[in-house]
């Protein structure tokens, strides 16, 4: 369990100095022992004022964070253990409406044991209240950044926190719909923690206190300014089959470009980022349980403006793969950030353990968000282009390649396959699908090819 902050602490940590400062809160007089008129609650909320020094379980108010201006919602988890009742949820709506009207981000910092019992459903329905915030705010193309303090469960997670567009989350923190004291008796703790949650595909990252401020300012920064202006595709690094033919120019025959796209000496997915992004941001899961290392996702500067990019690094594209980067595409084309994405894999993972996980459906997913973008995609084949697993990631229209990728309605080795043809006509197979970068150019399926040299 980590260290548990106070509303005022964790404030403290993350803003700039004396740059905070507190909302005016909504007056509301729920009757004696507040609407349900439980025993003893408003000595209980007297209890919890005179510990904490708070007359609520939320502080909310502006402040500049890594020198960009945000909306902080701070839970205090000592005043009846960040729970949500009306008053709660009154302040909640004030925060995200000021956010709104001033064009600011919101940061909900969380600690919280979920609903409060003493109002009943009434602070049960605050949950759907801050969900209609949150959503207006979405669509208002504001970006909302959680981060997960000790504890964030039941309903403030299932909001506040799991509903933010970038998840953050201090180590150790629990973090999971069921609290301790209502989960089965045999559940696995370790599966309600922050780090269980980043594995899981529901929290982005695990920051350490002493860099959260940074890492806040830098996704600040990132989120919080968009660009309509088409991202420009790298240049080509270089590097083919061997250092003799590095960037000597296009292949000469389609097994070539193969050949070079699959070599181990090609620069890969984190080359290029490293190449083109001043600095990066990653984004990590899909939300639905998974992750997949080979697709990259995230924000990053690239010639002082924020691109989103999503990234292939060679591997077989898992489904959580594919939905993390519809994930990142819907996201940038919210906040009106131009999307990068570099395609390189032989196709889609086609195991059963794929199919069970839903590849049609993701697949599909991320050809829909591609389609439906309204900011500029633009892509870069950087090696393997493998059938629709790799075209689900590619723009219409603004693709372009390097002379070390190939692009292909189905790998060499399966189109002689399913033609019947035996092993020594695979090479004859892949000048007949015409899959040089040089082909694809006159077929108008890229628009040019990128060239470069190794940095």
């Amino acid at each position: 369990m980590t260290d548990r902050h106070s509303a005022r602490e964790i404030l403290a940590l993350v803003t700039d100095d004396s740059t905070f400062a507190e909302l005016p809160y909504p007056a509301r007089d729920s009757g004696p022992d507040g609407p349900l008129s439980w025993p003893g609650y408003d000595a209980s909320r007297t209890r919890a004022a005179g510990r904490t020094g708070e007359t609520e379980s939320v502080v909310c108010g502006t402040a500049d964070v890594g020198g960009t201006r945000a909306v902080l919602i701070a839970f205090e988890f000592g005043f009846l253990g960040g729970s949500l009742g009306e008053r709660t949820g009154d302040r909640l709506e004030a925060a995200y409406t000021h956010a709104r009207e001033h064009r600011l981000p919101v940061v909900p910092l969380v600690a919280t044991g979920g609903s409060r019992m003493q109002e009943g459903m009434l602070a049960l329905t605050q949950l759907q209240r801050v969900a209609r915030q949150s959503v207006l705010t979405r669509e208002a193309g504001l970006p909302q950044l959680a981060v997960l303090r000790d504890p964030t469960t039941g309903g403030g997670w299932a909001t506040l926190g799991a509903g933010a567009d970038v998840v953050l989350a201090l180590p150790g923190a629990q973090v999971g719909f069921a609290g301790s004291r209502v989960r089965p008796p045999d559940a696995d703790p370790a599966a309600y923690t922050a780090e269980a949650q980043v594995a899981a595909g529901a929290a982005d990252a695990v920051v350490r206190p002493e860099n959260l401020r940074k890492t806040l300012g830098r996704w600040l920064r990132l989120l919080a300014s968009p660009s309509r202006t088409p991202a420009p595709p790298p240049a080509a690094l270089g590097a083919g089959v061997s250092e003799a033919t590095a960037g000597t120019g296009l292949p000469a025959t389609g097994w070539e470009a193969v050949q070079r796209a699959r070599s181990s000496m090609r620069p890969r997915a984190e080359r290029y980022l490293d190449a083109y992004f001043t600095h990066r941001e990653a984004i990590d899961g899909d939300r639905c349980g998974g992750t997949d290392a080979g697709m990259l996702c995230g924000f990053g500067e690239h010639e002082g403006r924020t691109v989103a990019y999503a990234a292939q690094t060679g591997s077989a594209t898992r489904p959580a793969g594919y939905r993390t980067a519809a994930r990142l595409i819907r996201l940038a084309d919210r906040l009106g950030i131009p999307v990068l994405t570099l395609v390189d894999t032989p196709g889609a993972a086609n195991d059963a353990e794929a199919e069970r996980q839903g590849a049609g459906a993701a697949i599909a997913d991320l050809f829909g968000a591609v389609a439906a973008a309204r900011t500029p995609v633009t892509t870069l084949v950087i090696g393997e282009g493998g059938s629709g697993g790799a075209l689900a990631l590619a723009a219409p229209g603004n693709t372009w390649a390097t002379s070390d990728s190939y692009f292909s309605v189905i790998a060499p080795e399966l189109a002689a396959a399913i033609l019947k043809r035996p092993p020594n006509e695979v090479e004859a197979t892949a000048d007949h699908l015409h899959i040089r970068p040089q082909d694809l150019v006159e077929l108008g399926v890229i628009r040019g090819v990128m060239t470069g040299d190794v940095g």
